[in-house]
């Protein structure tokens, strides 16, 4: 197990930041951790890399206390924190070099430099000043900061903010390529990019976490009584006959012959609206049950937040 997080709760003043939150995330996963914002989740992020201590609770990472040994945690870990510190004043390769001495690379540094640059697309921008690079190469360059040691957990809060499509894509794969041997928790807010290259989501509202699972089940999470099934007749129909089939609540029209069709989940609506369209000498061209998506479940289990 790489990251453990075991009832923890942390206080500021009066002020509950994270209420009682457990979570486990194994080697090779790669985590999407969402919420809304002041949900609690870069103070967790904060807590799990040792850069604040909790009220109470235990977090382990490699079966290790983070408050027991602090400093040898910090060496497997890669860290990019949400505003991204950088020091504008000095050069991309000079300051993957002062980064290299502080984890005391020692022989290995300048291969390992080279490499992380070519990871991160830095070859263009390394002969520049930070203060000079965009938003989107600043960036890289904190990624690059927190790959460096080649550390084991990495965590990743808002790792694409600021880049174009294309440079989204590339950090996208190189984090998926590198949550195969690592384990990955990365706070983001574009669900799209959860549903891209994580494997499990986390979901934290108000400092407490509603939901946990894989990216492919998380949609059932919601113990909803209803289903949503999208319907194309052959015809224009009526929508009153429509919604006089038994078990519906109620439709939409999309288009002139295609229908979002609410209904109770607890029958199979599916067979009722055949007969329908075979009673009133309808075509049935498509059936399609629509799942919810990550987007949708993530608005139902915070729709209290008051963000």
């Amino acid at each position: 197990m790489s990251i453990k997080v075991v009832e923890v709760t942390k206080l500021f003043g009066e002020q509950k930041a994270l209420d009682n939150v457990s979570f486990e995330i194994k080697t090779g996963e790669v985590v999407g951790f969402l919420g809304p914002n002041g949900a609690g989740k870069s103070t967790m992020m904060k807590i799990i890399t040792g850069f604040i201590p909790q009220t109470s609770g235990d977090v382990f990472v490699n079966e290790i206390n983070v408050l027991d040994e602090n400093h040898d945690i910090r060496k497997n870990i890669g860290y990019l924190p949400e505003n991204n510190p950088l020091y504008p004043d000095m050069y991309v390769t000079e300051y993957l070099n002062y980064v290299a001495d502080i984890y005391k690379l020692g022989k290995d540094k300048k291969r390992r430099i080279e490499e992380i640059i070519d990871h991160t697309g830095l070859q263009i921008e390394r002969k520049k000043r930070i203060g000079a690079l965009s938003k989107g190469y600043r960036q890289r360059l904190g990624l690059a900061q927190a790959l460096l040691h080649d550390p084991e957990v990495l965590i990743l809060d808002e790792p694409t903010s600021g880049l174009d499509p294309n440079q989204i894509l590339e950090i996208r794969n190189l984090i998926s390529e590198i949550g195969k041997q690592k384990t990955v928790l990365l706070s983001t807010h574009i669900m799209q990019e959860v549903e891209a290259i994580c494997n499990g989501v986390i979901i934290i509202n108000n400092g407490k976490i509603v939901a946990r699972d894989y990216t492919t089940k998380i949609q059932s999470q919601l113990d909803d009584d209803n289903e949503t099934i999208l319907v194309e007749f052959s015809t224009t129909i009526d929508k009153k006959k429509l919604e006089s089939i038994k078990g519906i609540i109620k439709t939409r029209n999309l288009k002139e012959k295609n229908w979002l069709i609410e209904a109770n989940n607890k029958q199979d609506i599916r067979e009722k609206i055949f007969n329908f369209a075979v009673n009133n000498k309808y075509t049935v061209l498509s059936m399609q049950k629509q799942e919810k998506t990550l987007e949708e479940v993530f608005r139902e289990l915070t729709k209290n937040s008051d963000e």
